[in-house]
This record gives structure tokens, sequence and C-alpha cells, in this order.
């Protein structure tokens, strides 16, 4: 993948505060290196920032502390990251979803490889990720904000850089689940190169990399359908839909940027980045519908706490999935900057677009012992464990002689085919293809007066930004041709079998394997479009054009024997947003639909303050006073309503026929008012520690709930006499009131040389975060916790570095969570988790000196402690939802610099 190595904005800038260099007896400065100058930076942020921030710098051309950016960022006081595919894709800050903050790529806002507006991390190679800032409070000339926090990645400025760097780095990947699918792969590598030069004196930077990246994660998934009730005092387990899943991702990319600096006071920055991300997920696993089915529970069942935790179930029609979810996105993105400054003045003009093209397939097909009723049956006998339920078949499902594509259930029944031919008895796969495209440009402009005295600049920006998001769903029911009478099962060509798939974590044994995008390939199946109403709403486009202005004034002030310094400032967003999309009703040949179209208009005004009193002996105490806003998740903005008309009810007087569900094009933001306290003390510019407070009170929320509608100019059935009215009720997202959020953060970072010199090298880095959420997630309800939030969030970093050795462990934890998945035809879904504890190490050698020098040798391993992903229902962790194994991952590689 590509990333833009342009210039940072001015949104960024620190007070000129630096550390005290380290000097020897001889006065010769000790350079530091590796992970303790990755750490001498962060601190530096910090300390030098009027803003409470957090930051991770790279430690060295090319390399972040960890394998990823999340998991760098995830290690940060108050931030957390939810796993993905066995991945840190996502991050949450003081206890709020992904959605709640903004990320930034050199202070621009970029478009995301989701459905919304939350980045997922593993979109940017930490290659070439030279420091990231986590900004928790706002200042008025930071466009694009969050409500939580604004994530800003920073790359390389080859002209602030000063030096040719050559860098050029590999791993090697292996991860200890196996080869769970016959056609995956337990292996993987990513390489990158970098090279960053000056040219004409000083005035010519130039900056080309390369990153690659092909690596592999391999879970056990068991997944169970829900706990009805089996009788008066137990639960028993409704159905489970578990798989061994194998996920392929690559990544491709190319960076480049030029900076010129014709005139002393002139700099002019040329940058761009493309992207080639492609994700592979194979799932193979066995769908057993239980007490939701046709399925009998056997008397003697055991029971414990409320639960059935083992027993037989008979009549079980098992359906053998083998699944692909597949998925390709190409980003483009580039810029323009122009800086001129001298002693008074300062002006900043930035020019920037942003765009993915991203397709995701999701694509099942079914096999099993028969169609519908047909067929043999198992006698299940099944076991409830911490990992979720273990069974006893009696039917060997890697037979190819008894498990023949078919649709064993029935699904869907009978869908007519207009001009084809129908599905008879059940469809035999899904193909959904979500077509995702996202458009941004944006426009800056920024001009500051330095001044003497207390207030030393003015500063006054304006900011324009351009964005169209569109999803369009692509969804068709699979017939076998060869079903042509509802009775017909086909069996599995021979040419396109594998080798079993072996799903003994669950107790099932072997079960057929094939590939299935070559068995639709191979033109086995019809494919009969999808036509019911609530595909069509599945689609959307919207559009914002956000206008920003702020005025802002910066402080720099003598009080006595301490500085105060600062800013006070003044932000103006004014939104103009629309959506376009169908609303639709009914199914198969009788849906009626319509475009439409609907917006809104609003401004926000956003007061802000950042002041930071230096005190003597490096105390700082910092106070941030600001209104925050987060704009709604894009999907929820859709104009789409799936709605039902009952025309029996149309003449009828007092009573409404309308009724429906959908999006609302009129949301606005969620909106808060935050004040936050840091008090911090620095060792020598060593190391510090600190104590945070923050709270924030949600002045909106957003919501789902029945609202009044006007369906005026809805669609009608044909011959519909028009109803008496066209008021009804959707089920759709609103503002309504909020709720508060407050926590503390302690955090510190202690070289323990501080200590005593003979304990140079050593040291420890991390931090413990509380939070409290007092928000309702509905009208009227008690307060429940928001998506993403964790009431304890804990780091620790223990690390030696020294003469070119270096060696680290990292842990982090969280305690429960409202996690969010991915659904059924790439929605998403909330589920209560379990807490986490994540163990990572690295040891790695530097060449001091020869013809090596400047290579490094490393060594990784991450998730030491074989973490599990869990969900389960609320209160009740014994009725395991989700239970994903990813395993350990470990790596093997070089780092060489010249």
């Amino acid at each position: 993948m590509l990333l833009l190595a342009g210039p940072a904005l001015a949104q960024t800038a620190a007070p000129q505060q630096t550390a005290t260099a380290e000097v020897d007896a001889d006065a010769e400065t000790i350079v530091v290196t590796g992970y303790r100058r990755s750490l001498q930076a962060a601190l530096d942020n910090k300390l030098n920032s009027d803003r409470i921030i957090e930051s991770v710098s790279a430690e060295d051309i090319g390399r972040l502390p960890d394998n990823s950016i999340a998991d760098a960022i995830a290690r940060l006081p108050g931030l957390t990251t939810q796993r993905l595919n066995g991945r840190s894709q996502v991050i949450s800050i003081r206890g709020f979803a992904p959605d709640f903050s903004s990320t930034l790529l050199n202070g621009r806002e970029q478009v995301t490889n989701g459905d919304n507006r939350s980045v997922e991390f593993d979109q940017y190679p930490a290659e070439v990720i030279n420091q990231v800032l986590v900004y928790k409070t706002p200042d008025a000339s930071l466009v694009a904000q969050g409500l939580s926090g604004t994530v800003d990645l920073q790359t390389i400025r080859p002209l602030s850089y000063g030096k040719q760097v050559i860098s050029v780095g590999a791993r090697y990947e292996y991860t200890d689940n196996g080869r769970l699918n016959t056609d995956s792969k337990q292996f993987g590598w990513r390489g990158s190169a970098l090279y960053v030069d000056q040219f004409a004196d000083g005035k010519v930077g130039v900056l080309l990399g390369i990153s690659h990246i092909d690596s592999p994660t391999q879970t056990e998934r068991f997944n169970a359908w829900g706990y009805p009730n089996a009788n008066a005092s137990n639960v028993v387990i409704g159905g489970s839909k578990s798989y061994v899943d194998s996920v392929r991702l690559q990544r491709t990319g190319v960076t480049g940027a030029l900076e010129f600096k014709p005139a002393e006071d002139l700099t002019i920055a040329f940058d761009g980045y493309y992207s080639k991300f492609k994700e592979d997920q194979v799932l193979r696993g066995i769908e057993l519908p239980l007490f939701w089915s046709a399925a009998q529970l056997q008397p003697g069942f055991q029971t414990a706490d409320g639960l059935v935790t083992g027993g037989t179930f008979n009549g079980v029609k098992g359906v053998v999935r083998n699944d692909l979810n597949k998925k390709d996105a190409d980003l483009y993105s580039g810029g323009i900057n122009l800086k001129w400054e001298n002693d008074d003045w300062q002006l900043i003009g930035d020019v920037s677009y942003s765009r993915i093209d991203r397709s995701e397939l999701v694509l099942e097909t079914y096999a099993g012992t028969g169609r519908n009723a047909v067929g043999a049956t198992d006698n299940l006998g099944f076991t409830m464990t911490d990992r979720g339920a273990t069974f006893r078949p009696t039917l060997n499902y890697g037979d190819y002689n008894q498990i023949r594509l078919t649709s064993p259930q029935g699904w869907g029944g009978d869908v007519a085919n207009p001009g084809g031919q129908p599905i008879i008895n059940g469809q035999d796969g899904y193909y959904n293809d979500r077509q995702v495209s996202d458009e941004l440009y944006a426009f800056r402009a920024q001009v500051e007066r330095k001044l003497d005295g207390p207030i030393s600049a003015i500063q006054a920006g304006a900011n324009f930004t351009n964005r169209e998001k569109q999803l369009t769903p692509d969804e068709f029911f699979l017939g076998l041709k060869g079903n042509t009478d509802g009775l017909t099962s086909v069996a599995v060509p021979t040419d396109l079998r594998l080798a079993p798939t072996n799903l003994t974590f669950l107790g099932l044994g072997p079960m057929i394997s094939y590939d299935p995008l070559a068995l639709l390939n191979s033109g086995i199946y019809n494919l009969v479009r999808n036509p019911n109403a609530d595909v069509n709403t599945k689609g959307w486009t919207v559009r914002e054009k956000v206008y920003t202005g702020w005025v802002m004034g910066k402080i720099n002030a003598d009080i006595g024997d301490a500085k105060l310094t600062g800013n006070i400032g003044l932000q103006v967003v004014h939104v103009d947003q629309s959506s376009t999309a169908l609303v639709s009703s009914g199914n198969g040949t009788s849906v009626i639909s319509s475009l439409r179209t609907d917006g809104a208009k609003y401004t926000d005004v956003l007061p802000s303050a950042n002041l930071s009193l230096r005190l003597p002996e490096d105390w700082v105490v910092r106070l941030g006073v600001a209104r925050q806003l987060a704009r709604p998740r894009l999907d929820d903005m859709r104009a789409a309503v799936n709605f039902n008309f009952n025309p029996q009810l149309g003449q009828t007087p007092g009573v409404t026929p309308w009724g429906g569900s959908g999006g609302n094009a009129q949301l606005r933001p969620w909106r808060a008012n935050a004040i936050d306290l840091s008090v911090e003390k620095y060792f020598g510019g060593k190391g510090y520690i600190a104590l945070a407070g923050y709270y924030k009170d949600l002045k909106s929320y957003i919501f789902e709930v029945a609202q009044p509608f006007n369906f005026a100019g809805f669609p009608l059935p044909a011959g519909v006499p028009e109803p008496l009215t066209r008021q009804g009720f959707v089920t759709q997202w609103i503002n309504g009131n909020g709720g508060q959020l407050y926590g503390a953060e302690l955090s510190g970072q202690l070289p323990f040389s501080v200590l005593t010199p003979a304990l140079d090298g050593f040291g420890i880095n991390g931090s413990a975060a509380w939070t409290k959420s007092k928000v309702a997630p509905s009208p009227g309800a008690s307060p429940d916790d928001l998506p993403g939030y964790s009431r304890w969030v804990t780091n620790l970093t223990g690390y030696y570095e020294k003469g070119g050795f270096s060696a680290r462990a990292s842990m982090r934890t969280r305690s429960s969570f409202l996690g969010e998945l991915r659904g059924f035809g790439g929605g998403n879904q909330r589920r209560r988790a379990d807490g986490e504890l994540i163990l990572d190490t690295q040891i790695s050698y530097e060449i001091q000196g020869g013809s090596l020098k400047g290579l490094t040798l490393l060594a990784q391993a991450q998730n030491l402690t074989n973490e599990p992903f869990v969900t389960f229902n609320p209160g009740r962790p014994q009725e395991i939802i989700d239970y994903q194994n990813f395993g350990r991952r470990f790596l093997l590689g070089f780092n060489w610099r010249y």
C-alpha cells in the first residue's frame, strides 16, 4: 500500500520547547536509537504540545515499534483496539466506538475502506509512517475533528528529514494454527523499500517507497445462533454456525513525494499515494439448526446454572458450507501544499484528493444429505464448554457420496425467475457483491500573523471538503441447474474436490471441501436476482459539503517563574448533506420502488481553549475545554426506506396503512461539551508520569426508534386508490438527548537510568485508563455501554536496549466491551465481548560497525497467550455466541538502513 509523504499541516504545530540533550563527561552528545528513540520522540511531542496528545514515533526510518499501526496506537493511554479476522483494525478512544473519532493523513481527511467514516488501519503500511499523533483535545484549526479524539498519521517529509537514507526491510510470518483449509497459507511475508534524499543544496527533497504484505490468518470460529428456552428453567443452544476461517491479506503500493524550496521562505510539496488492497477469506463449516428447527432435543439432557450443558438432538439436518468473502480495493490520493513564512507572517494553501473503489463479494454455497425434507438426518450429541459447543455426529460429513450440493433446509423456498429456470424447494447458495465508491476533495487556506506580547500569534483559516460515498448491492439466489423438479441434489464435480477440511475442534471430523468460486464459475448454478425490497433499500448515495472557518489566538506569556502557552479559538462548521436512495416495498414480483432524495443543512459553532502552565522543575498542568462533534455514520444517513403499505387500511379513518424502517438523511452530529485536565511531571527529558481526567457531556446522541413519518410521494401498488393519510411510522435513526462519559488516565514512562546508571538500558512505560459511561442506548432506557466501551484499559511494556541489542515485552488488556462484528450482507452486528489480555514480544540486534553496519535482525511473537475473541449474551457469560481462536503469530526478519 502507498502512503502520502506530504507536509504536516499547520494544525499539527507545537510550541518550540525541547527536552535537554544527554551528554557524557566529555560533552559528547549521546545519540539515542531504536525503541528508546521512539519513546524519546513521543515524550518530546507530549511535552511540547499545548493540546493533550499521545503519540507514537518510528524507532528508525520505515520501522514503527509494532507490526501494525493499529497495534502501536492501541498501546497509548486510553486507547484500545478490536481484532477483526485476527488483526487489530479499528481503534476506540476513551470508551467511544471508532465512528466517534476521525483519522487524518498528514492533517488531511481521507476516504475509508469500510462502509462508514472509521478507518481500518491495516489499509496503511506501518513502514512509511513516521509518527502518529492522537489529539484528545482539539483546537480551532483542527479540521474534521472527532468527538472522542483525532488520529493523525504522518509520513516522512524529505526536506525536514535532512539526509539521504535508503532503507530495506523484510519479514517472514508463521501462524501456529496451521493450514485450516487445504487451499490456504500458513506462511506469509512482508517487505518494503524506502528512499529519501535531498538535492540542490537542500532545496529539493524526494521520497520514493514500495511496500508489500502477504499475510495469512487462520481462525477456528464457533458461533451460536442464540439460546432459546428449552423449558421454564433452562435455555439451550438454538443452532450453530461454525467454521474454520482462512484469510489471506495482500496489500501492495508505491508512495512518492517531491518537495521544493525555491526561496528561503517558500516550500512547495507534491505527494501521491496509490494502494492495492486484496483480502480473500475462505470459510468452511457445518451450520446446524438445532432447537430452532425440526430437530428434537431428547430427554435426559444435563443442565447447570440455567443452561443445557449436554444432550442429544435427533433429526438434525446440517447445512455444509463452503463460503468465500473476497474484498478488493483501490485507493488513490494526492495533494499539493504551499507554505510561505517569514518572521511575521505564515501563509498555507493545500489542495487534496482521495478516492477508493471497493468490491466485496460474499458467496455462500450449501450441501447436505438431500433437499429440504429429503435425505438422512443426524442424531447429534453435544456438550457445552468454555469454547462453545462440541458435537458427536452419527453422519460422515466428509463423504462425497452422501453430502451433495443441495438446499438441506429448503431456505428461500421457490424463487421465480422470469424468462429463466426458477428455483424450486430452496436456494442452493447466495451471491452478494457489494460495490462501494468513496470520493473526497478538499481545499484549505490559512494565514497567521505573529505578534509580540502574551498573544503571540493570530491565525485564521478556511477549509472546504466535498465527499460522496455510494454503496450498490448486487444480490442473487443460487439455484442448481440440475434441480428441475425440486427434489434433486448434485454431486460436487470430481475435478473441483479438495482435501477434506478438518472440524476436529468442533468434534465434527472431516467435511467435504471445494473452491466455491470455481464451482460458481463452472456454470453449475443459475443466478436468480433477488428482487425483494430489502435488497433495493441496502443501496445508497450520501453527499456532504462541509465548510469550515476558524480564528485562533496563540498564547505565550510569562507568569512569574512559570510560562503559560496555549490557544483560544472558534471554529464554525456548516454542513450541506443529502442522500439519494430507493424507497421500496414488497417481495418477488410485487415489489414497488421509487427514488428518493432528502437532506439537511446545519451550522455548528465550536469554541475551544487549550492552556498549558509550564512550572519550574518540569511540571506541566494542561486544561482543555471545547465543544466537540462527530458527524453521523454514513449508512445511518441513507434516504432509503423499506416500507409496507396495507391497502385494506387505506380508507379506514384514524388508522394508518403505512410503516417501515430505514435511514435518516436529516441526522445531525453527536455533540458534546468536554473538559480535560492533565497534570504531568517530567524527569530530565527522559521520563514522565501523568494523571489526566476528562468529562464529556453529550448534548445529543443518535438513537434508533419508531418515529412519525410523512410518506408523501411514496409509490402505491397499481390500481390502489389514494389512501386517506400519508402519515405513518418509520423505525430510523434520530437525534435525542445524550448523557455523560467521564474517566481518568494514569500514564508514565521511566528509563531506569534515572534511578541508577547501573540500570541504563532498562525501562518501562505504560498506562491504566478507567471510563464510566452514563449514556442511554435509547430514549427512556437505563444508561448502558457505548459500542467499543471498556471500563478498564491497561498497557505495560518492559524493555532493555543497549549496544545494538533490544528486547521488550508488551501487554495490553481491556475489560468486557460491546463489540461490532461483520454480519450477513456486510452489515454490523453488536455483541457483548469478553475482556482480553494480549501479550507480544520482540528481540532485535543492530550491527554497529563494519560492512553490515545498519543491519538489524529481529524476531517477533504476537498473541503469545493465544487469547481468543469471545462474545456472549449480556450477563450470561456461559451462553457463548462467538469463540474465535486466532492462534499465535511469529515473525523473523531484518531491516537495513544506509
